[in-house]
């Protein structure tokens, strides 16, 4: 526990090489835009990376920015062009200081490329012999500080692609390739992924992120060490936003659930009902959350009630499938972790706080890949905005919850 609580300590303190023919012919001047518009972060992140911009197929105004330094990472994205809400959460502070923080480097972005597990004797975040503490934690620099190699891209796509080596706490060395493709999706995309009718009267913008682990190295083993892929997506929070984790009462009425990471949450934050966790996301309370896999369904999502958005994710889960624990100790089951998490910031002790923000997780199973061997890990993020009734079909047919009791179930 004493693990868990520094590394929300550590969260909460710390916050390319080529861009291509669509973001030179599409990008346009928005330094008078609005901050919290799309425009407004175009212009701000130009002004430090090369950036490239993305457009769906069938819509120009469905976009997302992608930048190679900060791992092919998806910094925000829009329904509604450069006048539109922008969905990720940035930090412009520690972007503008073009400083480097030790430990990580908190850039932001709604969907970016980690690794599990973060705690632990297969972590590639403590070198062999160091203690689980703030002190010895560090974020390989590959998903910190590195660039991605961009490999193809686009109007509406890029590849990127990464080789590493990395040693974890038990000492065994890792060698591998990191393969990562982000591609828009078209409204009739979206509707077939989930199963949905789009209303013409509502705004999306949808993007999937296919990411690939290849094993260049020894087999890796039970005993020595495993990496899993982890996807996090930070997104600003609000005072009537709420975070939505359906789960399966398939093996049980009771989710496998742990929400205890950084201490007892409050029950006027936390409500379990009805099939779903809800878990209050106005970066004011410092909180997170976990779904075991036997529990965990495939699709997670928030709902902002002022704006009236709402945000989903979809990813590849396996309910039988072993997972990476994270927490800084030494794990007796080292593969009964978590598939889904979710992460509400909230200031420190002191009042200090990096965000605010919020963020849905979701993580791959654990592999023992061979030499050449692959490990995939899929997820596709959607934003909706517009019609309230054409919202709650959505929310009906894929979350299983209703709109207005999602505004009402923290009143």
């Amino acid at each position: 526990m004493k693990g868990l609580i520094i590394f929300g300590i550590c969260l909460a303190i710390f916050g390319c090489q080529g861009s291509n023919k669509s973001e030179q012919n599409q990008v346009k001047d928005t330094t008078a835009a609005s901050a919290g518009t799309f425009g407004y972060d175009i212009a701000f992140l130009k002004k430090h990376k090369k950036i490239i911009l993305l457009t769906a197929p069938d819509d120009p105004a469905s976009q997302a920015i992608i930048i190679p330094d900060y791992q092919g990472r998806v910094m925000t994205s829009t329904a509604s062009g450069d006048g539109g809400n922008s969905y990720g959460w940035i930090n412009y502070k520690l972007i503008e200081s073009g400083k480097l923080q030790p430990h990580i480097n908190a850039f932001g972005g709604e969907e970016r490329f980690w690794l599990s597990p973060e705690g632990g004797q297969f972590s590639v975040y403590f070198k062999k012999g160091d203690k689980f503490d703030f002190e010895h934690w560090q974020t390989p620099a590959v998903i910190d500080s590195e660039a991605f190699e961009v490999v193809s891209s686009d109007s509406s796509s890029v590849v990127f692609q990464k080789k590493t080596t990395l040693e974890n706490h038990s000492g065994t060395p890792l060698d591998f390739t990191i393969d990562r493709k982000i591609s828009m999706l078209g409204r009739r995309d979206i509707e077939k992924a989930l199963a949905i009718s789009l209303d013409q009267k509502v705004k999306v913008t949808a993007y999937v992120s296919e990411n690939t682990i290849t094993n260049n190295g020894a087999d890796w083993k039970r005993e020595s060490g495993a990496i899993g892929i982890w996807l996090l997506g930070m997104f600003t929070p609000g005072a009537e936003t709420t975070i939505i984790a359906p789960f399966s009462k398939e093996h049980s009425e009771k989710p496998q659930l742990t929400d205890n990471y950084f201490g007892e949450i409050p029950k006027e934050r936390l409500v379990v009902k009805d099939g779903a966790v809800y878990l209050k996301a106005d970066g004011k309370f410092r909180s997170k959350i976990g779904l075991a896999p036997l529990s965990a369904k495939p699709f997670a999502g928030s709902y902002d009630a002022e704006k009236n958005i709402l945000t989903i994710i979809q990813y590849d889960l396996d309910p039988k499938g072993e997972y990476l624990k994270s927490t800084w100790e030494e794990h007796k089951e080292p593969f009964k972790g978590d598939a889904l998490n979710a992460y509400n910031d909230g200031p420190l002790a002191d009042g200090s706080q990096m965000g605010p923000f919020y963020e849905l997780e979701s993580n791959s199973p654990a592999k023992l890949l061979k030499k050449n061997e692959k490990l995939n890990h899929n997820q596709r993020t959607y934003h909706f905005e517009g019609d309230k009734q054409a919202l709650n079909q959505i929310a009906q047919k894929v979350l299983g919850v209703n709109i207005d009791q999602i505004g009402e179930i923290f009143k």
